[in-house]
């Protein structure tokens, strides 16, 4: 560069448009705050109040069999419920705003719960998660709602910010992680009792994959802790049940 000789300069990328640092270790909080923001302002345009969310196997299929997977058999009964739950939804006041069924937008019961709402013609919430291999969001989540996340943390934090009852249906790993949060945010008053319902669905898995009973007769948890949720096996008894106590419950449907 030459004496006198002025340099001209192009105008830097804006940090917000600057990639390479978006997805740095130094734009982890940017990242960490989006997945915060982003479906917050989502779920107000679409006028979301409360939620009634679906936790169950990803591997629950359609079109199974017993020799398949024993799983396959619930996939139409949490269709059923979800679509029970929202048909009945739709008639209260504001429409489609309370009780909007929301799942982790994967395959399985999840898939199931979102095409149970669309059936009724209520809207309903996919939160899918980035994984090696790639879960695909179903086919019948409102795409208005689709949402896929980067951080478990971030995502369970959204599965519940909205939910005034929470029904796991059978599963694996991660419906077990989900339900064993849950329930410890209400054993430890984190969410109130009085605020959300928490449901196992499928009295005959449950029993087999949990000893609740040999939890309390070891003092790990208090008699009262075992009382935290309530089992059903069908669709109307939940339904049912959830018809009578919602309207009870306390709450924004946020916290």
């Amino acid at each position: 560069m030459k004496k006198n000789e002025t340099r001209k300069l192009e105008l830097p990328e804006s940090p917000y448009r600057d990639l390479e640092f978006l997805e740095s270790l130094e734009g982890r909080t940017l990242r960490i705050l989006s997945e915060y923001v982003w479906p917050m302002a989502r779920l107000q345009k679409y006028k979301v109040e409360s939620t009634i969310l679906f936790l169950g196997s990803a591997k629950a299929n359609p079109g199974g069999s017993d020799t398949d997977s024993p799983l396959h058999k619930y996939y139409w009964q949490a269709e059923e419920l979800a679509y029970q739950i929202s048909k009945w939804a739709m008639n209260l006041k504001p429409k489609g705003r309370k009780y909007v069924v929301c799942t982790g937008g994967g395959p399985g019961i999840m898939e199931a719960a979102n095409r149970g709402a669309t059936r009724a013609g209520a809207k309903s919430i996919g939160m899918n998660i980035l994984l090696p291999q790639p879960q695909l969001p179903n086919p019948y989540i409102t795409p208005e709602l689709n949402f896929t996340f980067h951080y478990f943390f971030m995502r369970k934090f959204w599965l519940m910010y909205k939910a005034k009852a929470v029904i796991a249906f059978p599963g694996g790993f991660g419906t077990l992680d989900e339900f064993f949060e849950i329930v410890t945010l209400l054993q430890t008053g984190k969410v109130s009792r009085k605020e959300v319902l928490l449901i196992l669905y499928g009295k005959q898995y449950w029993d087999k994959i949990i000893n609740f009973q040999a939890l309390v007769d070891m003092k790990a948890i208090s008699p009262e802790d075992a009382q935290l949720f309530t089992v059903f096996s069908s669709p109307e008894e939940t339904f049912k049940f959830l018809k009578r106590k919602l309207p009870e419950m306390g709450g924004g449907g946020e916290r």
